[in-house]
Order: C-alpha cells, then structure tokens, then sequence
C-alpha cells in the first residue's frame, strides 16, 4: 500500500543512516570552503558522474513507502538497459564510462516552453525530492528503490502544455559510439516512452536524477530518467534528451517490438498475464534464493492514487 508521511518527515527517516550521515557530512565539506558548490543549481556539483556523489538539499517525500529498500549493489548491478546489453549485468560492465554531461534536453509540440535546455537549467526551478517506491518489471521480479528526483506534474506545469496536448512522449539518446547495446537491433532505437498528460500531471511520476541520495548511476539512466512507480518497468526510460507534448498516443519501443505482449498503458495488474508468462506473484531481487515470490499488487499498490486515471478503460486490453 502507499504510505504516505507527515510533510516534516525527515530524510533520515526514509534514507539510511549511513547514506543520511554522509550526505551531512558532505553539505558541512561544502559549507567550509565557502558554500560555492552548494550556490550552483542542485546538480552542478555532481561531476564526473563515474564518482559517487552526494546530492544536496534533499526534501522528504509523503508518498514514499516504509518498505525496506534495496541495496545499493541490487539496485546498480541488476537491471535492464538495452543501450548497453540485454544482460542484467551490461548496463553496469558496459556503462562506467559513459560521460553523461554536458546534456541537454529538447521539449517540442504543443507547450508555450519549447526549446533546448541544459541540463543543469532544465532541472534548477524544481526542488530534489527522495522517493522510496516500489519498481515491478514486466519479467516479474521487483525491487524497492529510493530514487532522488523532481515531481514529474511540477515540470509539466511550468513548460505549460497547450489545450491540444493530450500525451508526453520522451525519448533516449541515440548515440551507438557512446552506448554500444545500441549497434544491435534489440529494439528499434531510440528508445521512447510516452504517457497521457493525466498521467503525467499526477502527483506519483518523478523525473529521477538520483538514488540512495546520490547522483544518478550511469547504469540506472544517467543523468535524468523517468519513474512511474504503478507501471512496469519498461516504461521508465533512461538518459532522457526529448520531450514532446503531442495529440496524438505516441510510438513506444517495446509496444512497437512486441504489440501483443507490451501495451501502451503496461499499468502492473496480477490478474492480467503476459502471453507467456503469470504476472500474479513476483520474486523480489535480494530476498534470497529460498524465499517465496510474493503477491504482486494491482497498480503495484498505487491504486489510491492512480485507479481513478483509467475509468472506462479495459486494462485487460491495454496490458
């Protein structure tokens, strides 16, 4: 179930101790050689990004779960990412140097802000937040993360979208030198992802720039990638340069690779089964080889928040 917190909630209390006392530790660092780092925009300190750093100024979250996350090494050494390998082990052997800045990312269609951002500019209006959510992937085994990101719904409210916006579509990069998964036609590349903009407006999807209270990891979709926690996974993508407001339902990589088995909506529900396999219980990654897989959640627990998005919509048409 979704567990929401009181607004003062500290982030200690969502964030480990360790990971709470290091990110203390470093805002001090910064404060004693004259607070310059800190000045910058919220990730202008956080290069290279192959050195793990610490994120300033986090809030806490209301809707984070009070399940326990997973580790750092679960979450950064097994997961997919196409653009480096279809291994679960790729994305980490095959990203360390991937240099994810400088960034920008395009925002075209039908908003009044249109244009090509920095990426440093592009995420400077907005707050950090840490968001403990629940991730299930469509191959049924799940993790809990502690992403650090930015309300998704507060950046589409400030690139205002025009009346004739229905979908956000967003897309990857595309560049074979940089990720080498990309030389091969696993998918047809770029990668891209879309949502309606109700969905997308709902206070849940975050643009997610961090885990565990440090810069985002180039393996888990650096620097900036999306994170809708009652979808599975596939539908968060990563290393995000495009966002277009559109009318029309975007093309989706994995709705386009495999239509019968990977819908647009790929909202998470156990009573639904992929074509070749149960969607009903899940193995959650960490948990040990001798534990039993748990029942999956419909919405993957969000459906307070979310259920009311898809009134009228037969989600056993819309995998």
């Amino acid at each position: 179930m979704l567990i929401k917190k009181p607004s003062d909630v500290r982030p200690s209390e969502i964030t480990s101790k360790a990971n709470y006392l290091n990110r203390r530790d470093f805002i001090r660092a910064g404060t004693g050689i004259g607070g310059s780092i800190l000045a910058s925009s919220a990730l202008g300190a956080v290069v290279p990004a192959k050195r793990r750093e610490m994120l300033p100024d986090l809030s806490a979250s209301p809707f984070s779960t009070d399940e326990q996350p997973n580790s750092y090494e679960d979450i950064t050494t097994y997961n997919n990412y196409y653009e480096f390998g279809t291994g679960k082990d790729d994305p980490y052997e095959n990203a360390q140097d991937f240099e994810p800045r400088p960034w920008t990312i395009a925002v075209e269609g039908h908003a009044e802000k249109i244009g090509t951002f920095d990426f440093d500019d592009f995420i400077k209006p907005f707050d950090l937040e840490e968001r403990i959510y629940r991730m299930r992937c469509v191959e049924a085994w799940s993790m809990v993360i502690p992403w650090v990101g930015i309300p998704l719904a507060d950046v589409v409210k400030y690139l205002a979208p025009t009346s004739k916006a229905k979908y956000v579509a967003f897309e990857t990069l595309f560049d074979p030198s940089r990720m080498p998964g990309q030389k091969r036609r696993a998918l047809d590349w770029p990668y891209r992802e879309g949502l309606t903009i109700a969905e997308a407006t709902n206070p849940l999807p975050i643009l997610a720039v961090g885990l565990y209270g440090e810069v985002m990891p180039n393996q888990n979709g650096a620097p900036i990638r999306l994170v809708v926690p009652w979808k599975y996974g596939f539908k968060g993508i990563k290393g995000i340069v495009r966002m277009r407001f559109t009318d029309r339902q975007p093309q989706t990589s994995w709705n386009m690779a495999q239509p019968r088995e990977y819908g647009f909506y790929a909202t998470v529900n156990p009573n639904v089964d992929h074509p070749r396999w149960s969607q009903a219980r899940e193995r959650r990654i960490g948990a040990g080889i001798f534990a039993s897989k748990q029942p999956t959640l419909m919405f993957n627990g969000y459906g307070e928040e979310v259920a009311h998005l898809y009134k009228g919509l037969d989600l056993r048409r819309n995998f």
